[in-house]
């Protein structure tokens, strides 16, 4: 018998000694794979501690008391100084690791006692259950075995495996059976108590460690897995030995890496016996998981590690068990390379690992270990060598060694087969950038007569890192490993590089090569192969030009070589140089001279050259010289370079001139400048003229001596006055007083040259003068010397600056004079307000007015002196003199008048006159508002009476306040706070926000939405203004109903049916009611719906399963309008409380629900079922009696009900019949239903009471019906009183509306006004239509069918000609196309026309593409305008309107124009382009006077210029209806609807005024004092029967009744109806 896994639970006795007494222990020591083999015992002594313990256990083993190790159990629990009494028993088996989680490097032997429990002798008699009755006994056994591994298994988280396999191949063993499990496995400790034969495993515990600790026992579900039938703790064994001799458990732990083996055998126990052993005593084996193995009885012996057991049936982990086969891979790989399979059977279990690994490492010895290389003909190739290109390498001799330095041929041979042979590869491969190269293989092979040989290799010329490689292959497979093993290989790593220099050529030079420049000549040298060489040895280049003279400094060696100091002479005749060739020669190599092609440039400038040549130059004074200056280098060639700038400085006189000129693009040119002008010169003066160039200091500077003679020309200008015979002369820059507004008359000039002589003035100098203060000037009057008169300024502060000027080639001259005008007499009064103009009312003006007295031009005067204020006089309209204050001011000769004021009243412009002697003045000013101190509003009606408004609906006005003084006067204070004051039940859509004034002081709250409960309201605006709050008005607002807004559904039904389980429901008419109580009509019957679904306490919504109804067809006997039905509903099959509920389809989104409906469906058993009330008779003071009736068919009829005689009662006095439900189904007690009647002892009375009642029945009926009359009345009243509300609502509405149209309608006479105002403009609207406009000629396509929109021509209309021009002919080639919504409509027109004609399907426009319509031009960059453009912009597709199928067209134009734009002219559109390609992309633009420039750019030509409107033969836009035409459509339907709404105002207003006239008739009062006389007498009565009033007896009648339902399921349709037909209860009106 075997066994792997988590066995059955049982629990092993434990006699050793506690922790106090002496104990023996057992030590492994398995810290390192040399430790000992055994086991050594160690004596605790009594009373020892942890540190004594550990100190004794490395004296014992020869273990540094400092060495680091952890002392464990076998079941890897680390013993401490906390559980060292309690676990360190009497022989335990101990382990020295050097961490708990450390593998066993060999196995161990655990000492166990398995003595029977002495249970087994109380209750070993008791039933065997598998072996009872005769029945088969195997499959119990196999049940205990099994039962282990489902407790073993009972905790895993994933699948639970447990296989049985049988094993009955004798060659891999005895017979066997195995229970395998992958269950949490045992400990040795556990696998020791599972030897025990005991009772119970649930009596495990104490003294002894459970192998179920944490074990839940199962719910004892019978049959199940889980059923725990090893209760007893003997069935494990008592089945292991029915069916087999021995048993072996092998476990490993899931938190282990240790396997436990524990062998029981029959024949152990008899040997046992017979050698007088200890019978029940043994030894688990611990060992780690078992890699490396022998195996034992097989031929030849097998030494390997374990691959993977075969075992039968599935298995997860590492799971060992006795049956079965292992794979093993033979050791070592490297020499066998293959694997076999055995028995588990025969596996070595004693065998040592140290003795595995010897027997491996000396079969390694015998393979391939490495080369050995030799170089018989030299040319040896040494490790990182570099070579140069082409250098030879070998030949070789390889040999191939084993680890004892053998050489060998092939592998060596082994038992299980035959040798391979071996064969060496050379292999050379070159590194680059691009990958590895391999450019040499070859593969030898050893022969009888020859070693591994490789030939001389020559052709190895490319330069880089190579790696020359020797590598052992196997014969046939050329395979470099055996077993998973590299075979021995060899690399050598090496470098070529360049060989010796055979040929150069030239590297890059550094033009420009520049006559006396030294430049270098950089050489390449290659060697024979073309690879980069360098020159290492000394030579002598040899430099050759025709015509040139060539040196040079030295020639460099090493890896850049470069003549160095190359210098060329010689005439190259042009600035731009001259071609050469240059020779260079390099004696020495084979190939040793090459041709420089060079282009030479002038030199460096060395010199300058002037002409003319002569040393002394004479010049007047005021010209200008030209010298002719060249520019030499060292060869006197003529040169040029940058900044090449030629200066002459002259000296000898101060202000002389530089002359300059640039040289850089020719090297030669003219020397020149402005004149040489010397002051004052009165005879010949000699000056010097020094030629440099400032940038070149090697450049020698040339000088010059220049004689300068006194100037012929003008030299000098003077101006004169002349007064009688007197001429004054007026010098330069003189100040000259004249009288302001006069003219200056008499003005002379003369004109000197450099000798002081006179000029006589001719034609050719007169032209030359100017003067600055006239445009014109008398030519003839310039030839006398006289000068135009001057006109003095007006103002004293506006001087007057006169110039006269000569100017000439020579000399430029002036001469100037400023004019300062003086006052003039006193001609006027001037006034000046300071401070501003304006003046608050009731205010003082702030600042001040000044007076001044000015002569005729205004110049101030000093006039005042200090007794002139009194005759100064102010006047003006409402101006208040009290505060007038006027000032002398001496020291401004002026005079300042302050406390301006005025009366209050209209505010304005306000004028003030200030007189003074005889002159006068006038100013304005402002007269303003006082400060805010009202709020009014601006159009809104007169808030007398309330303003009717309906629910939900928007008042008639937008509400608008202005501020206003205390006078009433608009107030413009902007930026005021404005709150509006409301009730909390009057809600305000938008919501109420604060507002401010704007600069007129005004305050826009908009138009409001008004919610409020129907009746008054009010609501009041206020300010806050300097933290003081100013009231506004108090408005009333009248909430009317809405008619037309759905509020709730009304739901009729017959309450008093009976709704039976499967029958079907009542009817139930449905109408929608709206906030003024009326039914809404016209509604779509789809958009009313019944829901229906089982009563559940906690859901008060209908649930997502809810069985949904439509209404029925309306009949043509259903009265009542605007009502729905449902008839015919099946009641569920299923007795229970069902919820109905009604909805309403607002929109898409919200839905109106009825009250929910509960309803009992009631079961009906055999067409009826009997249920049991009783009622009971109350006496008013607590006496009772009761009897029960039975309800048939849920309807109960009592007939002759009476009191038995001698009932307990008093006389006269009432009592109440209470019938009260009881039905065991419902989870609660329905209300009782009470009776009143009144008692009474005497038969007679009985009579006269009876009689009474009767009456008193009739009175009631009779005072319901009046009741009901005047009900009615008032209804009706009240409705007529709301549609005269919402008409008057809806004539104010419409008359706010006109009156923004500027239409004011007379509050007589409205419809006459309104029929005249209706034909007026209904005349000017046919007028309009009449006038021509532009219209598109082209024949549009019929319209076959709605798939058809038409030509593209016709779908749109621009207003604007030229826009119209411009996009329609954008547009020409797609204005004939023809427009479908679907590609079958199109091929329709495209086969109908032989494909002649343009389409365009919708559905086949791809949409994502299309420009967005509300997309701001591209000038606006998130919300703010980039740039500010010309020409305005508009994108060409928002100039389109659409007749019809506006959102079609959006679709079609929105892909043919894009965002396209126009702009006035293509000035302003190449601006727009410029600006927006800077930021994105610019669309094609359109000018509106006909130029196009497209997306890229492109513009002008033909193609690009629209022809005029004529010329596109009517293929243009049509213009749209002119706008007024709109206006006065819309006008004309605001007329029209206002006459409806003047004329249903007049007829609800009749109904009014009928309604309350027929309140007020006889007939009506006659009515009414009959309702007031019956009250009185049933009144009476009522006191007579001593009764209680008859309202609360009918209140108790009409309580409604709640049920609670249990769940039953709907039956199918058909099933309802057949039950319906079956159990139809017969009605009330049947019975």
């Amino acid at each position: 018998m075997a066994a792997a896994g988590a066995s059955g639970p049982s629990v092993g006795t434990e006699e050793d000694g506690g922790g106090g007494g002496p104990r023996m222990v057992y030590l492994f020591d398995r810290r390192e794979k040399e430790s000992e083999l055994g086991e050594r015992a160690l004596q605790v002594a009594e009373h020892t501690d942890y540190a004594a313990f550990r100190a004794s256990v490395c004296q014992t083993l020869g273990i540094s008391p400092e060495e680091k190790f952890v002392i464990t159990t076998t079941s890897r629990k680390e013993i401490t100084c906390d559980n060292f009494d309690e676990t360190v028993k009497d022989g335990v088996t101990l382990y020295l690791l050097q961490s708990v989680n450390q593998l066993l490097l060999t196995a161990t032997k655990e000492r166990i006692d398995f003595l029977p429990h002495y249970d087994t002798l109380v209750k070993s008699g008791m039933y065997e259950y598998y072996a009872s009755e005769g029945q088969n006994p195997l499959p119990f056994a196999l049940a205990e075995l099994i039962d282990n591994s489902l407790s073993a298994t009972s905790r895993n988280v994933g699948i639970r495996r447990i296989q049985i396999k049988l094993l009955f191949d004798e060659t891999q063993g005895k017979p066997a059976v195995a229970v395998i499990d992958n269950g949490r496995g045992m400990t040795s400790k556990q696998l020791n108590n599972w030897a025990v034969y005991r009772l119970s495993k649930f009596t495990r515990q104490g003294d002894f460690e459970s192998d179920h600790s944490g074990y839940v026992r199962p719910v004892p579900v019978p049959r199940s897995l889980n059923s725990d039938i090893s209760y007893f703790g003997v069935g494990g064994k008592q089945a292991v030995f029915f069916v087999g001799q021995s048993a072996r458990m092998i476990s490993k732990p899931a938190e282990s890496q240790d396997v436990h083996e524990l062998v029981l055998s029959k024949e152990d126990f008899e040997k046992k016996e017979k050698n007088k052993e200890a019978i029940y005593s043994g030894y688990i084996r611990n060992r780690k998981v078992q890699y490396t193995v022998k195996t034992i009885k097989t031929l030849p012996l097998f030494y390997g590690s374990i691959v993977r057991f075969f075992l039968y049936g599935d298995h997860d982990g590492e799971v060992y068990a006795t049956g079965g086969e292992v794979q093993i891979a033979m050791e070592p790989q490297a020499l066998y390379d293959e694997v076999k399979t055995v028995p588990i059977a025969k596996l070595d279990r004693t065998v040592a690992e140290k003795t595995v690994r010897k027997y491996v490492e000396d079969e390694m010895a015998r393979l391939p270990d490495r080369l050995s290389v030799t170089w018989p003909e030299g040319d040896e190739l040494l490790p990182n060598e570099i070579r140069p290109a082409g250098t030879p390498i070998g030949a070789l001799r390889i040999e191939i060694l084993n680890k004892k330095g053998e050489a060998m041929q092939k592998l060596p041979g082994t038992s299980h087969g035959g040798s391979k042979k071996l064969l060496v590869e050379l292999k050379v491969i070159l590194h680059s950038s691009s990958g590895n190269k391999e450019i040499i293989s070859h593969i030898s092979q050893h022969g009888g007569k020859w070693p591994y040989w490789f030939k001389k290799m020559e052709n190895i010329q490319k330069l880089g890192n190579y790696t020359l490689k020797l590598q052992v292959v196997l014969n046939e497979s050329n395979a470099d490993t055996y077993a998973g093993r590299p075979l021995p290989s060899k690399a050598i790593k090496f470098s070529v590089k360049e060989g010796k220099p055979e040929k150069f050529s030239f590297g890059l030079l550094d033009p420009p090569f520049r006559v006396g420049v030294p430049f270098n000549i950089p050489l390449e040298f290659q060697d024979e192969f073309g690879h980069t060489s360098q020159l290492i040895t000394d030579i002598q280049p040899v430099l050759e030009a025709s015509g040139l003279s060539l040196h040079y400094e030295e020639i460099t060696k090493g890896p850049n070589c470069i003549i160095r100091g190359v210098t060329v002479k010689g005439p190259v005749n042009s600035c731009q140089g001259k071609n050469f060739n240059l020779k260079v020669i390099l004696p020495g190599l084979k190939e040793d001279s090459q041709i420089l092609k060079i282009r030479l440039l002038p030199g460096p400038p060395r010199h300058l050259k002037v002409k003319p040549d002569s040393e002394i130059l004479v010049i007047e004074n005021g010209t200008a010289f030209p010298f002719q200056v060249e520019v030499l280098d060292e060869s006197d060639n003529i040169t040029a370079q940058p900044k090449l700038i030629v200066h002459c400085k002259f000296s000898g006189a101060p202000n002389l001139p530089v002359y300059t000129v640039d040289c850089s693009s020719s090297g030669t040119s003219i020397l020149t400048g402005s004149t040489i002008h010397v002051q004052n010169i009165k005879k010949d003066q000699t000056l010097k003229a020094r030629i440099e160039i400032p940038s070149c200091k090697d450049v020698s500077p040339v000088e010059k001596t220049i004689k300068l003679l006194p100037s012929s020309h003008v030299a000098r200008l003077q101006i004169f006055s002349v007064e009688g015979q007197k001429a004054i002369q007026i010098k330069h820059q003189d100040e000259v007083n004249w009288i302001a507004g006069d003219v200056m008359r008499n003005l002379i000039f003369q004109m000197y040259d450099e000798g002081e002589r006179e000029i006589n003035i001719t034609s050719a100098l007169a032209e030359k003068i100017k003067v600055n203060w006239t445009p014109e000037i008398n030519k003839e009057h310039l030839l006398q010397g006289l000068l135009p008169d001057v006109q003095v300024p007006t103002s004293v502060k506006d001087m007057r600056y006169c110039q006269v000027s000569f100017q000439d080639d020579h000399v430029s001259l002036e001469s100037a004079f400023t004019v300062r005008p003086l006052p003039d007499e006193a001609k006027h009064l001037k006034c000046e307000l300071k401070g501003g103009k304006t003046v608050q009312m009731g205010q003082e003006l702030q600042g001040e007015v000044v007076l001044i007295v000015t002569d005729q031009y205004g110049n101030q005067i000093p006039a005042f002196s200090p007794g002139c204020l009194s005759a100064l006089s102010i006047a003006g309209v409402g101006l208040d003199n009290s505060n007038l204050k006027t000032t002398l001011q001496e020291n401004t000769q002026s005079i300042s008048v302050r406390g301006i004021k005025f009366i209050p009243g209209p505010p304005g412009n306000k004028d003030l006159c200030f007189t003074w002697r005889e002159f006068s003045d006038f100013i304005r000013v402002q007269l303003i508002s006082g400060p805010p101190a009202k709020l009014l509003l601006i159009d809104w009606p007169e808030l007398k009476e309330p303003i009717p408004v309906i629910n939900g609906r928007e008042l008639q006005n937008p509400l608008t306040v202005q501020l206003c003084d205390q006078w009433d006067n608009p107030a413009p204070v902007p930026h005021v706070k404005i709150n509006l004051i409301k009730a909390n039940n009057l809600k305000l859509m938008p919501s109420n926000q604060q507002h401010k004034t704007d600069e007129k002081g005004r305050a826009n709250l908009g138009v409001f939405i008004v919610v409020a409960p129907r009746g008054e309201h009010i609501m009041q605006v206020k300010a806050v203004y300097n933290k003081s709050t100013i009231e506004g008005p108090i408005i009333k607002l009248m909430i009317l109903p809405d008619p037309e807004k759905p509020i709730r559904l009304n739901v009729k039904y017959d309450k008093d049916a009976c709704f039976l389980a499967g029958g079907v429901f009542t009817d139930f008419m449905v109408s929608v009611i709206s906030e003024d109580d009326s039914i809404i009509k016209n509604i779509n019957p789809a958009r009313i719906s019944m829901k229906m679904w089982k009563l559940v306490s906690s859901m008060n919504r209908p649930p997502a399963n809810a069985e949904t109804f439509s209404c029925n067809k309306i009949k043509d006997n259903d009265k009542e309008d605007g009502c729905f039905y449902f008839r015919d509903k099946v009641i569920p099959n299923k007795v229970g409380t069902y919820c109905i509920q009604f909805g309403f389809m607002m929109d898409k989104t919200n839905v109106l629900s009825s009250e929910q409906v509960c309803l009992l469906s009631l079961y009906i058993l055999i067409n009826f079922t009997f249920f049991s009330y009783y009622f009971t008779l109350l006496h008013l003071k607590g006496n009772f009696s009761f009897q029960i009736f039975i309800f048939l068919n849920a309807s109960l009829f009592i007939q002759s009900l009476v009191l038995a005689e001698n009932s307990p009662g008093r006389d006269s006095t009432e009592y109440f019949i209470v019938f009260e439900p009881r039905l065991p189904s419902l989870s609660r007690t329905l209300e009782p239903y009470i009776l009143p009647f009144m008692f009474y002892n005497d038969v007679k009375k009985q009579q006269q009471m009876a009689a009474l009642t009767k009456e008193k029945d009739q009175l009631s009926k009779s005072i319901v019906m009046y009741r009901s009359l005047f009900d009615a009345s008032k209804q009706l009243l009240d409705e007529i009183k709301c549609q005269v509300e919402e008409a008057k609502l809806k004539e104010a509405q419409l008359r706010n509306e006109l009156k923004a149209h500027n239409i004011d309608i007379p509050v007589t006479q409205q419809i006459p006004h309104i029929e005249a105002l209706l034909k007026r403009k209904m005349s000017e609207q046919e007028e309009l239509k009449k006038k021509p406009r532009r219209s598109c000629t082209l024949p549009n396509y019929t319209k076959g069918s709605g798939d058809v929109l038409g030509k593209i021509a016709h779908l749109a209309q621009i207003e604007d000609d030229r826009a119209a021009m411009v996009i329609s002919w954008h547009l020409a080639s797609d204005m004939d196309c023809v427009v479908t919504l679907t590609t079958d409509a199109a091929r329709r027109i495209y086969d109908e026309t032989q494909g002649r004609q343009q389409v365009l399907p919708l559905d086949s426009i791809y949409k994502k593409t299309l420009p967005d319509w509300k997309r701001p031009l591209p000038h606006f960059r998130n919300g703010k305008l980039y740039f500010k453009p010309i020409g305005d912009p508009v994108f060409a597709r928002d100039l389109l309107t659409f007749p019809d199928n506006i959102e079609h067209c959006e679709t079609v134009f929105g892909m043919l124009l894009g965002d396209t734009i126009i702009l006035d002219n293509l000035d302003a559109a190449n601006h727009y382009r410029k600006e927006v390609v800077k930021i994105t992309h610019c669309p094609t633009l359109l000018t509106r006077d006909g130029d196009r420039i497209r997306s890229n750019g492109k513009f002008g030509g033909l193609q690009n210029k629209a022809p005029p409107m004529d010329k596109l033969r009517g293929m243009v836009f049509g213009a749209p209806v002119p706008k007024q035409c709109l206006i006065l459509g819309e006008q004309i339907d605001l007329l029209q609807q206002y006459r409806s709404a003047v004329c249903k105002l007049g007829s609800v207003n009749e109904d009014l005024n009928g309604q309350l006239e027929y309140l007020h008739t006889p007939d009506m009062k006659k009515k009414k004092q009959e309702l007031d006389e019956q009250e009185k007498s049933l009144k009476l009565i009522e006191q007579k029967l001593g009764m209680t009033p008859t309202r609360k007896c009918n209140d108790s009648l009409r309580h409604s009744t709640k049920v609670e339902m249990t769940d039953c399921p709907i039956p199918p349709k058909r099933m309802r109806r057949e039950t319906t037909r079956q159990n139809r209860i017969p009605t009330k009106s049947d019975v």
